[in-house]
């Protein structure tokens, strides 16, 4: 999509994204004088996220109340009334209103901001104001094409968005798809089957240790520490969990025992970057508890008052590991049309060769860094603060879309 009748100018004073590396071309190192009308479309958490864990149906749950592998009886105990608890975990992937507060700010050094919740009266919102652009952070809520109903809306109204299309926000929200499209393209990751009723589980084969993951989620909705099985018991008692507590189906994989970094990639085609590679440290989870990142270690265990100190920014590569673990992240984000940004997640097999295991095509954004959140954090590592981080996106963006970017000698305001 294009607009040639609107144009952003540079200025040779506006503010300069200062980077290790040069993953930026340099007509975007510089962020746009001149505003445009963005809308920012957003999920807020409310009060529902607060619930008490005792209204869940799970409480309780006998199917909940075994050990989970690798820990002793006593720490299995705690994780299991943990794994239960939390699965009232519904809008996990919601945005809260600091972050939203956060995102906000930052356009508004350069843009006008129309704030629109991903509701049923969003598309009147839209329709009414005609905003230029949109930022687009909405999860969505309801059915399998939740994170492509907003873009979807974006592209019949003909207002260009930050982000990717619906068709790749919907292929990468089924992990199940997303891995047959990798396997097809020769990219790793790693053996899974999907368990769509419990009818099928006789039919599943895998290795164990395995991980249990529900098929379309986000945010590590339902990824517990109790999901890592290393038996047929285990692996059908979390099957059935997911199938009953989501309703949907329930996606096993060979667990991969090796490290586990994530990249943040910005930019578009041969443009497209790698910002540096965050690892996660293990070592800083709670005796016992498997080595994922979980729901427990990203909203329970890692709190801002004690954050864990899990990640590591820049990650400790040799240098063909991290051209490697960069090869594979972009070679997935070009073969799955990802745009502008995502956030890809990455394991070592035992071989030492990185697998793809999650594909994020709207990367969370939470602003402070004892937030823990991976996008921000290589951002900074990059040397980038977090308002150059949004505005820098959306530039891509808008260029992308065919806003025609000037590079002039002083800064212009231009006429929209």
């Amino acid at each position: 999509m294009t607009s040639t009748s609107k144009s952003i100018y540079y200025g040779t004073s506006s503010l300069h994204v200062e980077c290790s590396g040069d993953f930026l071309l340099p007509p975007l190192r510089q962020l746009p004088r001149s505003p445009v009308r963005v809308a920012l479309i957003y999920n807020l958490k409310g009060e529902a996220t607060q619930e008490s864990v005792q209204s869940s149906p799970l409480f309780n749950s006998p199917d909940l109340s075994s050990s989970s592998p690798g820990t002793n009886s006593n720490e299995a105990s705690a994780h299991a009334d943990s794994h239960v608890a939390l699965r009232n975990d519904l809008y996990a992937e919601w945005d809260t209103a600091d972050t939203m507060g956060a995102i906000r700010a930052a356009l508004e050094e350069r843009h006008d901001v129309i704030m629109v919740e991903a509701n049923r009266e969003a598309y009147q919102k839209l329709l009414e104001n005609r905003p230029d652009c949109a930022f687009n952070v909405s999860e969505g809520l309801y059915g399998v094409s939740r994170e492509a109903q907003i873009p979807a809306m974006l592209e019949m109204l003909q207002i260009p968005y930050l982000g990717s299309d619906p068709l790749t926000l919907a292929t990468c929200l089924d992990k199940g798809r997303t891995q047959e499209v990798l396997t097809y393209h020769r990219i790793p990751t790693a053996h899974f089957s999907v368990v769509g009723s419990m009818d099928e589980f006789e039919d599943v084969r895998v290795k164990f240790p395995s991980i249990v993951k529900p098929l379309h989620e986000g945010s590590s909705k339902g990824i517990y520490d109790a999901s890592v099985v290393r038996d047929p018991s285990g692996l059908k008692r979390e099957v059935s969990t997911v199938l009953e507590t989501y309703g949907q189906p329930a996606l096993v994989e060979e667990f991969l025992p090796g490290r586990e970094f994530t990249v943040a990639i910005l930019g578009n085609g041969k443009e497209a970057r790698c910002l540096p590679i965050v690892e996660i440290n293990y070592t800083a989870l709670p005796p016992g508890a498997n080595p994922i990142y979980g729901f427990e270690a990203k909203w329970v265990w890692d709190t801002i008052e004690k954050p864990l100190d899990i990640f590591s920014c820049p990650a400790t590569l040799s240098g063909d590991l991290r051209i490697s673990i960069e090869e594979t992240a972009l070679r997935a984000y070009r073969v799955l049309n990802c745009r502008d940004w995502t956030r890809i997640d990455i394991r070592l097999d035992g071989q030492g060769v990185p697998n793809i295991i999650e594909v994020n095509p709207l990367p969370g954004i939470l602003p402070r860094p004892e937030d823990n959140s991976c996008f921000p954090k290589a951002a900074r590592a990059a040397g980038m603060s977090y308002n150059e981080l949004i505005l820098s996106v959306l530039d891509i963006a808008l260029t992308r879309a065919g806003f025609q970017v000037s590079v002039l000698e002083t800064p212009v305001v231009a006429a929209l």
